[in-house]
């Protein structure tokens, strides 16, 4: 067994310098397989974890995990099984937060492997599952159907506390008909969606969340990992040649919102993430909008990590109107701009487009607002306002108490 252990001396000039050091090791001929541990004092810093080898990325695990094995039939969570090349590999490591006085950091490589790899749980059916969001049948164009979902949730390949089977079960358990699955800086869930998925009857879309310490961005679609540490024009340019709609998350969120200037921003946008739900009168979401690309693809997301929050995945509730739940399908509705988004439950109002027309459902007595501020009273549970009325996009329906409660493109 080879053991190397590197000690580093880390503080806030570090990160200001390089956010993202690398750590350089050689495996030989044979290696069976490869483990890395990292130490520190947790309570004074946040440092992410990551691995790359000569062929590429193997993976990423954030500031969840403090170590990782990689073999080649079998990875930790969050990172890729396969042939241990022979050569150069490297730990790479995030630097999140530092304080001024550096800190002690070990970094230990071993190979072979000292720990186990626990295998992913096998899908079990859920104890309770609500009826699919497209069994409502909501008025759409014909040929498609809105199929519920949600556009951003993650699982232990991240920092979620769910393994995928348990993640794509609870969003059965929540009646959503389809469900992106979009870890942080890594792909190695995407090979094993379609078995999980097909195992719940549930439409799981390959995404990954390019996390950088200026922004959040998604990237849908099965086009490999997308280098977060990179210029963001550089690796959004990047996934978009390689056929991904891009979404940037949560624009306004805290310490994670949008802070990259773009000369062009991407097709979609997170308009409604789950923090609009702690002040649904908030209308800071509106007072970005006069500021981003009118043509912008609206989305939802929950950005579930684990039940402590107290929502389950779909809220908010993204409907896509597509021809089919079949990944490809539900993509394309996506890329074409065919969204809404609303509370959860069966019951929610929603606020759809069909045709030269708005349908609002399930909101008699509330008000549908224009971009523009042009308000109108719904005067009926199934209301039909001809596009020409209803002034210009996207629209919201808001109760009485100008709380939100859906809105269309």
């Amino acid at each position: 067994m080879a053991r190397t252990v590197h000690r580093l001396r880390l503080g806030l000039a570090d990160l200001l310098q390089t956010p993202y050091p690398t750590i350089p090791f050689d495996l030989p001929p044979g290696a069976e397989s490869v483990e890395v541990r990292l130490a520190y004092d947790t309570d004074a810093a946040v440092i992410d974890l990551g691995c790359e080898g000569p062929a590429g990325w193997r993976g990423w695990s954030g500031g969840a995990r403090d170590r990782l094995v990689i073999g080649p039939t079998a990875a930790t969570p969050g990172y890729l099984p396969g042939e241990l090349e022979t050569g150069q590999w490297s730990v790479q490591l995030g630097l999140y937060r530092l304080p001024a006085d550096p800190i002690e950091v070990t970094v230990t490589v071993i190979s072979p492997a000292q720990s186990r790899v626990e295998p992913e749980p096998a899908p079990l059916p859920p104890r309770e599952a609500a009826p699919r969001g497209s069994t409502r049948r909501l008025p759409a164009e014909p040929g498609l159907t809105w199929y519920a979902g949600d556009l951003h949730a993650h699982s232990t390949h991240s920092d979620g506390e769910q393994s995928l089977a348990e993640l794509a079960a609870l969003a059965v358990t929540a009646g959503l008909d389809f469900l992106a699955v979009t870890d942080h800086n890594t792909v190695s869930h995407h090979g094993l969606l379609p078995a999980v998925g097909g195992a719940l009857g549930i439409t799981l879309l390959p995404g990954q969340e390019v996390t950088t310490a200026r922004g959040h961005a998604n990237v849908f679609g099965d086009v490999g990992w997308i280098d977060f540490r990179r210029p963001a024009a550089d690796w959004i340019a990047d996934a978009q040649d390689r056929g991904g709609l891009v979404s940037i998350n949560h624009p306004l969120e805290g310490e994670w919102a949008w802070q990259h200037r773009l000369a062009a921003l991407p097709q979609a946008l997170e308009l409604w993430h789950i923090t609009w739900f702690r002040d649904l009168r908030s209308t800071e979401p509106w007072g970005l909008w006069p500021q981003w690309r009118p043509d912008a693809v609206l989305l939802g997301g929950s950005d579930y990590h684990n039940p402590d929050h107290g929502y389950l995945p779909g809220t908010p509730t993204t409907w896509v109107a597509a021809e089919s739940p079949d990944p490809a399908a539900i993509m394309a509705a996506i890329a074409a701009g065919r969204t809404a988004i609303s509370h959860p439950g069966p019951d929610s109002a929603v606020l759809l487009r069909v045709g030269d027309e708005l349908v609002a459902l399930g909101a008699e007595g509330a008000v549908l607002t224009d971009v523009d501020g042009r308000a109108q009273l719904v005067t009926s549970p199934r209301a039909r306002i001809p596009l020409d009325r209803a002034g210009r996009p996207p629209y919201r329906l808001t109760d009485p108490e100008r709380r939100l409660l859906a809105l269309s493109p």
